[in-house]
């Protein structure tokens, strides 16, 4: 199912790809020490979108550590910036300047965790001029490290990862999410699960982008796609996407950047079956 190559990939020193593993790691040290507790849940933009302690415990323990290492970088966190797309616009486009950008989501799949669901995770990237050059995706529930470099390939388990070999749509299995915006966004996701469906093996929606381009990258889905997600949601599992060889675009196929909120990646084979039908 896993296409890994026998090349064994490991980080030393205090490189940017080594303070990204650190932090991925303590903070699932601390999400693992919180699941099961009693936790305060608050609504942001809808009652599909929550915020714990938990969350904000974890962005300022990642805070923390970048700031020990890297003073002067830039931090972009889920947290730290107000709910709605057009609030995660405007960070964004304030950072545009800034030469490092670490860009933070410190549970993807918050709903997952509050409920006790075991696929959530923390998502790290770094950003040197817009451009991704990090990135670590970690499952504390199956510790389960997913990392990347730039031009260097994605490892999970210190192996390196490949996408999936199907060739067809039909032979492909897919995943997408549902959005936090159940009056604009909804309907149109919910058209686009019913024009991909018949012509897909089947698909998939646990709740974390992060891990499900993961899992693209790691060649246990074909694909994946979402609207309106969040520069934090995307940046660390599009490296790994395309550093494992696949391909991550807007869903109408324009390039993948910081600024795309409604994304399609995929194995690469697939990829313009996938969009077709999106349309």
């Amino acid at each position: 199912m896993n296409n890994y190559e026998r090349e064994t990939y490991t980080v030393t020193g205090k490189s940017f790809t080594a303070v990204a593993v650190n932090m991925a790691s303590k903070a699932g040290e601390y999400m693992k020490s919180k699941l099961g507790q009693s936790l305060n849940v608050q609504v942001k933009t809808s009652l599909h979108d929550l915020v714990t302690e938990v969350d904000k415990g974890t962005e300022i323990l990642i805070r923390k550590i970048i700031r020990t290492y890297f003073p002067t970088h830039a931090i972009l966190g889920e947290e730290g910036v107000e709910p709605g797309a057009e609030a995660s616009r405007l960070a964004l486009e304030a950072m545009k300047d800034e030469e490092y950008v670490w860009i933070v989501d410190p549970i993807d799949g918050t709903t997952n965790f509050v409920h006790g669901l075991p696929f959530f995770s923390v998502s790290i990237a770094l950003a040197h001029r817009g451009e991704v050059i990090v990135g670590v995706v970690y499952d504390p529930s199956r510790d389960e490290l997913f990392v990347a470099e730039k031009g260097k390939g994605a490892y999970v388990h210190g192996k390196r990862m490949s996408v999936s070999p199907e060739e067809r749509l039909e032979d492909s299995l897919v995943a997408t999410g549902f959005p936090t915006d159940r009056e604009r966004v909804l309907p149109l996701a919910l058209r686009q699960i019913e024009a991909v469906a018949p012509r897909v093996r089947n698909v998939r929606s646990a709740g974390s982008a992060a891990l499900h381009l993961a899992y693209v990258a790691a060649g246990r889905l074909s694909g994946f796609w979402e609207a309106n997600l969040n520069a934090w949601d995307i940046a660390a599992g599009m490296l790994l996407v395309q550093e494992a060889g696949g391909r991550i675009t807007d869903i109408d196929g324009t390039p993948y950047g910081l600024q795309v909120r409604d994304v399609a990646a995929t194995n690469g084979r697939i990829h313009e079956e996938l969009l077709d039908a999106l349309k």
